[in-house]
């Protein structure tokens, strides 16, 4: 049986149309979070936490492995249980900014495939795992 949208309240049809259907993109997977959508170029990506990696689902083509690891790039084995990235967006010059469990800090993907930490530490002590990031 299909999903359906139960719409409880009248302003919920200003922000979604009535014909809106729910569509499952990708499935096996463990825990997703920090979807964000490539407007520039027609793309999802979303956050695989437990697995380290950010995923890319593009219709027609389906889901397959955009970055990994996303969240933890030690080398030694990765002790909790959520080492990949979470929330996920884009600043103004396009380039994929993620909040990482694992490494503990806020970074930008840059065009060369290098990471920037733009935020690791608030009142001088480590973030412990940032979840969510919003420009």
């Amino acid at each position: 049986m299909p999903a359906k949208i139960i719409r409880l309240d009248p302003r919920f049809d200003q922000i979604v149309l009535k014909e809106a259907v729910l569509e499952k993109l990708a499935d096996g997977f463990t825990w997703v979070e920090g979807p964000v959508w490539n407007r520039a170029e027609g793309y999802l990506l979303f956050s695989d936490i437990p697995n380290n990696a950010v995923m890319k689902w593009t219709a027609g083509e389906g889901a397959s492995v955009f970055l990994k690891p996303s969240g933890y790039t030690g080398d030694a084995p990765f002790a909790g249980i959520e080492p990949g990235s979470n929330g996920l967006t884009f600043d103004r010059k396009g380039r994929l900014v993620l909040c990482e469990h694992g490494d503990r800090r806020i970074s930008q993907l840059e065009k060369n495939g290098a990471r920037t930490t733009l935020a690791d530490r608030y009142q001088g002590k480590r973030l412990n795992s940032p979840n969510d990031v919003v420009f």
